[in-house]
């Protein structure tokens, strides 16, 4: 129990000290509270600040350090180059073709994954029969494996695979194309799998979001008259801006980075060629495979500043709202 001698401050709920102290002893004591919150947060935080810095700034150091010299793995690093590994990287049309392929992937993810996902979410946020089994069926492509579906989608879209004989089996023949060797179609065939795959995810943060939309602000809206669509238009989608920024954010950083699905689908000798590479494709290719490690590191670096400066722009344009709404500051 609380002493009567002891008051608690309306800031923080610590307990303040006995009244009878002299001014000095009252400032010992507030400086000895302030010690051991810090040796809390200390305590706390220094396994999460080691882990971060031993597993994520430690490789990333390590990494532009490599980049600066031409190195095949073999020995200590000795060829300084400083930064010639990055005006290489620059001027391989390769490499050009990869930041071309992830900028495709970037804005067609947002612009149809973002448009599909928010229609079936409505859609899925209605009561009807069997509505569970239908989220459940929209979620599935994203549990699995990206290995498994990249090898799926090989056989479906190989030359003479699956989709060409269902296309040829109802008489549209003509649609036939090399899905995954045409220099022109490979990116587009990618971009199709990469949704199927990756849109369930977008539907399920949509539809968190929607279950946090207040009914009865639908309910008064629709008793003023309006329709379903002008109550998703002007109640729903405005309390809906928080998630759809965050997925977003989530969907933007994960295609400047992806990897395995294209990997795993694309074929080699088109890959090699730029028509389906994408950064991360291009670091492993020559970092890797071709045994030019310092030249890896470097697009790892320049793959690494893209993502960051994208996050920052997005977090300080978009993001920042929503980032101000959530903090609550001291006094205010």
């Amino acid at each position: 129990m609380t002493s009567a001698s002891q008051t608690r401050t309306p800031a923080d709920g610590a307990l303040a000290p006995p009244a009878g102290l002299r001014p000095g002893a009252r400032a010992a004591s507030r400086r000895a509270e302030t010690r051991r919150k810090w040796y809390e947060i200390i305590g706390l935080t220094t396994p999460a600040v080691l882990i971060y810095v031993l597993f994520v700034l430690v490789p990333m150091g390590f990494a532009f350090y490599y980049s600066l010299f031409r190195w095949r793995g073999v020995g200590p690093p000795t060829e300084y180059v400083g930064f010639r590994n990055y005006t290489l990287a620059f001027q391989d049309p390769i490499f050009l073709d990869a930041l071309r392929n992830n900028a495709i992937i970037v804005f067609g993810s947002l612009l149809i994954q973002g448009p599909v996902a928010l229609g079936i979410a409505l859609l899925l946020n209605r009561r009807f029969r069997g509505r569970s089994a239908f989220r459940l069926l929209v979620f599935v492509p994203y549990v699995l494996a990206e290995v498994t579906v990249g090898i799926m989608w090989k056989l479906i879209l190989t030359d003479g695979g699956t989709l060409d004989a269902l296309l040829r089996s109802v008489g549209l023949g003509g649609l036939v194309q090399a899905w995954l060797a045409d220099l022109d179609v490979v990116i587009w065939t990618l971009l199709f799998v990469l949704t199927w795959k990756y849109v369930g995810f977008a539907i399920i943060l949509l539809l968190a979001g929607l279950s946090n939309v207040p009914p009865e602000l639908n309910e008064a809206a629709e008793i003023d008259g309006a329709s379903w669509w002008q109550i998703q238009r002007h109640v729903t989608l405005p309390l809906l801006g928080p998630t759809i920024r965050i997925w977003m954010f989530l969907s933007m950083i994960g295609s400047l980075q992806v990897f395995d699905m294209v990997w795993v689908t694309s074929v080699p000798a088109v890959r090699s060629l730029g028509a389906s590479a994408t950064m991360a494709t291009y670091m492993v290719d020559n970092g890797f495979f071709a045994r030019l490690w310092g030249y890896g590191n470097a697009v790892a670096v320049i793959l690494f500043a893209i993502s960051f400066v994208a996050a920052l722009l997005f977090q300080r344009f978009l993001l920042s709202r929503d980032i101000e709404g959530a903090i609550t500051r001291k006094g205010k």
